[in-house]
C-alpha cells in the first residue's frame, strides 16, 4: 500500500515537472515584448478606467499613445480629460498642448423647494428606471430625478446627493471631469464644462426646453425662454436651444451681465467675489438764488 502511495506521488511530482517545462518553453516562444514607455504612460494616469478618453481603460490609451508616438511623433488627438496630457508628453519626450482642467456642472436647481413635489415616487432606485415611468415628483419631465445614478457611477468619489436639496452636489475639489456622470444622467442634466479662469463660470443651471408656462407651473427657478440674457450678452456667447437659454463657455467671458437681468434666477455665477452694494448718494441741493431787492420808485 504504501509502494503505491509513493510511486503516485512520485508519478504526480514527474508529471508536473514536465507540465512546468513545457508552460516555460511555449511562454518564452510565444511571449510578447511589450514597450516599457506604456507602463511609464500608464502611471501618469488615474487609473480610474472611466472611459472619459475614449479607450477601453487607462492601459488602452497609454498603449495608442505609445503607438501614435512611434508612428506619428505626437499624441494629437489623444486626451484624458482627468489628467494633464503633459505629463504623458513628457514620458515619450513630447509637448502636448496646454491642458485645459473641466468640471461636471449640473444644469438644474430644480431642489425640493424651487419645485415641490406634487407625486410619491416608489420604486426602483435608478435614475434609468424612474426616468420610464414618469416626469418627476415635482412634475418636470427634464429635472433630475435625484436617485443618484451619477453619484453611484461616479470612480473619484466626486459627487453626492444633498439630502435638502434632493439633487447632486459636485466636489471641486475631486472632480476631474471624466464624463461618466454626464453620460450616465438619463435626462442630460450634467454637463462637462471648463472650470474657467479662477474656477469661475457661468452657466444656465436648467435643462428644460418646455415653454415658459409649464415651466413656471413646475419650478419657480426654471428658464422661461425670455431671451433678456441673449439681448444682454455683448460677447454673443448665449443662444436659444428651443425655449431654452445656453451659454458657450467657448465665448463666455464671464462678465456676468446675463446673471443680473435673469428675471428667473435660472443663470448661475460659480466662485465670483460678492459685489459691493451700490451706496445712493444724495442729491445735493442746489443752492438758493440771492434775494434780490428791487428798488422802491416813488411817484409824485
Amino acid at each position: 500500500m504504501s509502494n503505491i502511495l509513493l510511486i503516485s506521488l512520485l508519478v504526480l511530482g514527474i508529471l508536473g515537472a514536465v507540465l512546468a517545462v513545457i508552460l516555460y518553453i511555449v511562454a518564452q516562444k510565444f511571449k510578447v515584448e511589450e514597450n516599457p514607455l506604456i507602463d511609464e504612460a500608464e502611471a501618469c494616469l488615474p487609473g480610474a478606467n472611466c472611459g472619459g478618453c475614449g479607450f477601453a481603460g487607462c492601459r488602452a490609451l497609454a498603449e495608442a499613445c505609445v503607438k501614435q508616438t512611434a508612428e506619428k511623433g505626437n499624441i494629437d488627438g489623444l486626451a484624458c480629460p482627468g489628467t494633464d496630457m503633459g505629463k504623458v508628453a513628457a514620458v515619450l519626450g513630447l509637448t502636448a498642448a496646454a491642458f485645459e482642467p473641466k468640471i461636471a456642472v449640473v444644469r438644474c436647481n430644480g431642489s425640493c423647494q424651487n419645485s415641490p413635489a406634487k407625486v410619491h415616487y416608489e420604486g426602483a432606485d435608478i435614475c434609468a428606471f424612474a426616468n420610464t415611468l414618469y416626469a418627476g415628483e415635482g412634475g418636470c419631465s427634464k429635472g433630475c430625478l435625484g436617485l443618484g445614478d451619477c453619484v453611484k457611477k461616479c470612480n473619484f468619489n466626486a459627487l453626492h446627493i444633498d439630502k435638502e436639496t434632493g439633487l447632486p452636489v459636485v466636489d471641486p475639489d475631486k472632480c476631474v471631469g471624466c464624463g461618466v456622470c454626464a453620460r450616465t444622467c438619463p435626462r442630460g442634466i450634467i454637463e462637462i464644462r471648463p472650470r474657467g479662469k479662477k474656477d469661475r463660470r457661468v452657466y444656465v443651471c436648467c435643462s428644460n426646453t418646455d415653454k415658459g408656462a409649464l415651466v413656471v407651473k413646475n419650478c419657480s427657478v426654471g428658464c422661461i425662454g425670455c431671451q433678456k440674457c441673449l439681448k444682454e450678452c455683448p460677447f454673443e456667447a448665449i443662444e436659444m436651444k428651443g425655449n431654452l437659454a445656453y451659454i458657450d463657455p467657448a465665448k463666455c467671458k464671464a462678465c456676468g451681465k446675463c446673471v443680473e437681468v435673469c428675471p428667473r434666477g435660472s443663470i448661475h455665477a460659480v466662485n465670483f467675489p460678492p459685489k459691493k452694494p451700490k451706496v445712493e448718494t444724495p442729491a445735493t441741493e442746489a443752492p438758493e438764488a440771492p434775494k434780490v431787492e428791487l428798488e422802491k420808485t416813488v411817484t409824485a
